[in-house]
């Protein structure tokens, strides 16, 4: 490991993947990512990499996929609307079981929107990317440290699964600076890949990188095998963070910019006395439901904390098989939650002054 050193969020991502081996990156500048795009442009060549700008996201995630089955470590970065247009080629990653890294730096929406940051890309990242039956791994970090380390796992965990993978980051995330330690750095990832399409020296027999298929029933096996590999996932890969819920009647549930708000509040209300911790969900998707649900026997109420009008609130339900209430409180547009903002939703639930 080396130094700590002083990073933005949007730069330590990039310098991040190019430690976990990524030489190849595609993107298009927007607000507020842009500084990852920009950051590889200028450190690429000088490693014998590849930047290219694209003359738009569809464009960027299709080089992607290309990069991406002939074997070498890939990835983009863009921001909300960005993820939108690049909509249709995820599908095709996710179709053709090829992994790379998506880093979504969140912004507000819907439309253009707004720059800034926003968590409204959750049902996006985790039910609704694109068209057809598949998944994304989801990972959310808090601090620019968390998003290094996750950067590195993201790839992993894409490579030995074959299946895309997002970090979903946000324009707080992406523009605060942080000490972070960056990690060693591995060699390229330019071995090829058992599966991929990058010559064969007429050693083995042609590798194909396809998401079409006419015949359904052979569609329909490749889909239900990549389910079987998803419930795989779903046991062993779901990650969370606990904090001080022991002995909580309330737990919080919070990712990712609204977690670091909510861990202040949390210490306000400890020191009122009220008996409360949180549950921060590390991967959206797997959706970690062991970590919640362990807590629905002796918590007398979840609180979603989200700057979003609530789209995790639904999968929180389900996680706690509506044993006890989930209770919501959100700021959408771009506006971030105060800790005091948040200490009044725990107070009204454990009913009412301190």
């Amino acid at each position: 490991m080396g130094e700590k050193v002083l990073m933005k969020g949007n730069e330590a991502i990039a310098e991040a993947a190019i430690a976990a081996g990524c030489r190849h990156f595609f993107g298009y500048p927007i607000t507020p990512q842009t500084e990852v795009a920009a950051y590889m442009s200028k450190r690429m060549p000088k490693i014998d990499g590849v930047y290219l700008q694209a003359e738009s996201e569809v464009a960027s995630i299709n080089m992607v996929l290309g990069a991406g089955a002939a074997g070498v470590r890939v990835m983009t970065s863009t921001s909300s609307p960005g993820v939108s247009l690049m909509a249709e080629g995820i599908s095709y990653i996710a179709g053709s079981d090829v992994p790379c890294l998506i880093v979504n730096v969140q912004r507000g929406g819907p439309g253009l929107g707004g720059i800034q940051p926003s968590q409204a890309d959750y049902f996006q990242a985790t039910k609704s990317t694109a068209h057809g039956d598949f998944h994304m791994l989801v990972f959310a970090p808090s601090t620019v440290q968390e998003t290094v380390d996750m950067i590195s796992t993201a790839f992993d965990l894409g490579d030995k699964y074959r299946m895309p993978a997002m970090v979903l980051s946000d324009g707080m995330l992406g523009q605060m600076m942080e000490p972070v330690v960056l990690p060693d750095a591995r060699d390229p990832d330019n071995d090829s890949k058992e599966w991929a399409a990058c010559g064969h020296g007429n050693k083995r027999e042609h590798n194909v990188v396809n998401s079409l298929y006419i015949d359904p029933r052979e569609l329909e096996t490749l889909v239900r095998k990549r389910y079987e590999r998803y419930a795989e996932i779903e046991e062993n890969e779901q990650r969370a963070e606990e904090y001080l819920t022991d002995d909580a009647d309330i737990i919080v549930v919070a990712y990712g910019s609204s977690s670091r708000v909510s861990r202040s509040a949390i210490d306000m209300a400890r020191k009122q006395g009220i008996k409360v911790g949180m549950v921060r969900p590390i991967t959206l998707w797997p959706f970690p439901k062991k970590a919640l649900l362990k807590h629905a026997d002796h918590a007398k109420a979840f609180l979603s904390v989200e700057m979003s009008m609530g789209q995790m609130v639904e999968d929180i339900k389900l996680a706690v098989e509506c044993k006890v209430p989930v209770e919501f409180y959100g700021r959408t547009g771009g506006v971030i939650p105060t800790p005091n903002e948040v200490l009044e939703q725990i107070i009204r639930i454990n009913g009412g002054d301190q």
